[in-house]
């Protein structure tokens, strides 16, 4: 991705192709251990004051505030998480579809924007061969870094497993 494209965000077909190429071959509580203290390790070094969450399922296996985070962070996890679930896909790509079509989610999904959210930052965790098994989500950027930081840290823990 280009500093201009990163700067006005993904297309729906470079969010598609982030889907498609960051898939798991396995997920338990250790990779879920590495996975957050990796996202953590990436927004300390980046002075970033967002809350982390991994589940697998309904369970949460990992959760992080950093400081400057708040509760309210918290709150705009479950609302993107929820998209993620709902929809089967990261909630900046839903949001991005909504944005392509002319309208927005809150216009047209029919859901309530109280309970979800289709702004960047919540990421399927997908295992290949089984679909999705859980989430990653950050909350504490603008939408596209919140993003780009769940994709940054699903590269390299790919890159290390």
């Amino acid at each position: 991705m280009t500093a201009a494209t990163a700067a006005a965000g993904p297309t729906t077909a470079e969010l598609e192709a982030q889907e498609a190429r960051l898939q798991l071959t396995r997920f338990d509580n250790d990779d879920a251990w590495r996975l957050g203290s990796l996202l953590v390790q990436l927004c300390r070094e980046g002075g970033h004051p967002v809350a982390v969450d991994i589940r697998r399922g309904e369970q949460q296996l990992f959760h992080y505030a950093l400081p400057g985070s708040s509760a309210d962070n918290d709150a705009w996890i479950e609302r993107k998480i929820r998209v993620v679930r709902r929809y089967g896909e990261s909630s900046y790509l839903v949001g991005q579809r909504f944005r392509d079509s002319g309208s927005s989610f809150e216009e047209k999904s029919r859901l309530d924007p109280d309970r979800f959210a289709a702004h960047g930052g919540a990421f399927p965790l997908r295992v290949v061969d089984v679909g999705l098994v859980g989430t990653v989500a950050v909350s504490g950027l603008p939408q596209t870094a919140d993003h780009l930081l769940v994709v940054e840290a699903l590269e390299r823990f790919l890159q290390g497993s």
